[in-house]
């Protein structure tokens, strides 16, 4: 499980650290694909063949559905660590984030998102949480 926010530094030839805490998990090969919000996801390999498997499963009549797929899978790639515990994200996938220097880096259950800090921190730093609106989304969410 993928869990805290750390930040990070993007270097000018695209490359990050990953936490420490993260690279066990993430294994030797994984996922980086387009997110929602304007970051991106970072899968494992396992939990992305989980994805996989359930777009594979929505009909292509859906003209949303395919759109989706399109998306989700065009903007992924396989990436890796190299030696220092870095990973190198295509230009693609920094433009589409805004990622150029300062990235916080989160931990979603299954997943991690990359975020462009400033963009973070504009939509879900704490200074911006409110505890009642909060409790009524979990509410409306049924916890």
């Amino acid at each position: 499980m993928f869990i805290g926010e750390y930040s990070h530094v993007l270097d000018a030839k695209g490359r990050m650290f990953m936490p420490a805490k993260f690279r066990d998990e993430l294994g030797e090969k994984f996922i980086v694909t387009i997110g929602l919000d304007r970051c991106l996801f970072v899968f494992p390999t396992e939990t992305f063949q989980i994805y996989k498997e359930k777009l594979d499963a929505i009909s292509l009549a859906n003209r949303d559905a395919r759109n989706f797929t399109r998306f989700f899978f065009a903007g992924a790639g396989e990436c890796e660590l190299d030696k220092q515990g870095r990973i190198m994200l295509p230009q693609k996938l920094r433009t589409y984030a805004r990622l150029e220097k300062d990235v916080t880096v989160v931990g979603v259950s299954g997943r991690i998102e990359l975020w462009n800090t400033e963009d973070w921190e504009k939509e879900h730093s704490i200074e911006n949480f409110s505890p009642d609106e909060f409790s009524e989304k979990m509410e409306l969410l049924g916890f």
